[in-house]
């Protein structure tokens, strides 16, 4: 499906990605929680794809697409879009197959995120929520404290109760900062896994996603239930 929309919203995630929300104007875009759509300005020829950051369900009440996209430090994604609202992109897809299930047979969800790798996860997540008797856990690892898009968004969910939340910094980070810092270990990520039942899904570097895969199965997860993409 190829269709051409507007820049509804840009909003900075963090100092180095925007939420960018299209108006979808009536326009249908159905799509699995974990997909994406590769996007360019009307016209441009080498469109790039971005993983949606929405779930189907927010999609269609909000009627927009969500992506959260890379900028440089003078809030550029690339020459292939122009971040402001009112610019018209041209949509393609979806595409992809790292998608959560229509029908799981799991009730336990885990999702371990790297960086920017939160935005297929977040699509997961919150149609994740809408899963009968579902327990849902996010393991966020990112540079810098102010690296973690959805933060507020996140914290609220943790709070009221509905996701167990944990975070940690690789990096930056100063006497502000008081959570964890370091590579997730497999002893902080025992703490999430309460079953190993867990569907799990992994986004982020390469690294992140072998490390991940390693200490999931040593936590008793089978190969069958940790799904990834780097």
């Amino acid at each position: 499906m190829l269709l051409t929309l507007s820049i509804r919203d840009v909003i900075a995630a963090t100092p180095r990605a925007r939420i960018v929300r299209l108006a979808l104007d009536g326009h249908r875009f159905d799509y699995a929680p974990g997909q994406a759509a590769a996007i360019a300005s009307h016209g441009y020829e080498n469109r790039i794809p971005y993983s949606l950051a929405a779930s189907p369900e927010d999609s269609r009440r909000h009627g927009t697409l969500e992506f959260l996209i890379g900028v440089d430090a003078s809030g550029v994604a690339g020459p292939h879009v122009i971040l402001e609202p009112g610019q018209r992109v041209d949509v393609e897809g979806p595409m992809g197959a790292f998608t959560f299930p229509a029908s799981p047979e799991e009730r336990r969800f885990l999702f371990v995120a790297g960086g920017t790798g939160i935005a297929p996860l977040r699509a997961m997540l919150r149609h994740a929520l809408t899963v009968p008797h579902s327990t849902v856990g996010l393991f966020y690892s990112a540079r810098t404290p102010g690296e973690f898009a959805y933060d507020s968004e996140l914290a609220a969910l943790a709070e009221s109760g509905r996701i167990e939340l944990r975070r940690t910094v690789t990096r930056g980070a100063d006497e502000r900062w008081a959570g964890p810092r370091g590579r997730i270990t497999r002893e902080t990520l025992a703490g999430l896994v309460h079953d190993p039942v867990t569907l799990c899904f992994i986004c982020g570097p390469q690294s992140l996603v072998d490390d991940m895969r390693a200490h999931l199965a040593d936590l008793g997860v089978d190969a069958g239930r940790i799904r990834a993409e780097a």
